[in-house]
């Protein structure tokens, strides 16, 4: 059943993936562009919706206003966006100053990289075979897991 699961998240992540891929490479079209696509389909398909259960007679059983989270839970997001932006702003600024020497050109080495694939293909390619790699891999890992037994010892 776990096989059946990721094979489809891997299809439609496929899917999704060409869309994006047609939509912003082969139409030319801006990655805004697709988000604002996107939001127009959603906005419109919930407004039909909508009235259709309202010429039902549906009611909608969950109100969002009633939505709420604990102090703690908010407080705890809270401090994890605070925690990880500190130490991704000081790990920034010693490789920016340059006294961690391998820090630095570790991050000089990936920008030219990024920049020297960035010059061959799209940033819109390059992101969507990373994405497809990335997934395929992972449903490599999660067979290879089903076929290695564990044995508690």
């Amino acid at each position: 059943m776990e096989g059946r699961s990721e094979l489809g998240k891997a299809l439609r992540l496929l899917i999704c993936g060409t869309l994006v891929y047609y939509h912003c490479a082969y139409r030319n079209s801006t990655i805004l562009s697709l988000f604002s696509d996107v939001l127009i389909v959603l906005l419109c398909s919930l407004a039909i919706l909508g009235l259709l259960f309202r010429q039902i007679n549906i009611s909608v059983p969950v109100d969002p206003l009633e939505w709420q989270i604990s102090q703690d839970a908010a407080n705890s997001i809270v401090a994890w966006v605070a925690n990880t932006v500190g130490a991704a702003e000081s790990v920034l600024r010693v490789a920016a100053t340059g006294h961690d020497k391998r820090l630095f050109f570790g991050v000089v080495v990936c920008l030219y990289m990024m920049s020297a694939v960035g010059r061959l293909v799209s940033g819109v390619t390059v992101a969507y075979a990373g994405t497809v790699s990335i997934r395929f891999y992972f449903l490599l890992l999660k067979s290879i897991a089903t076929l290695i037994p564990v044995t508690k010892t």
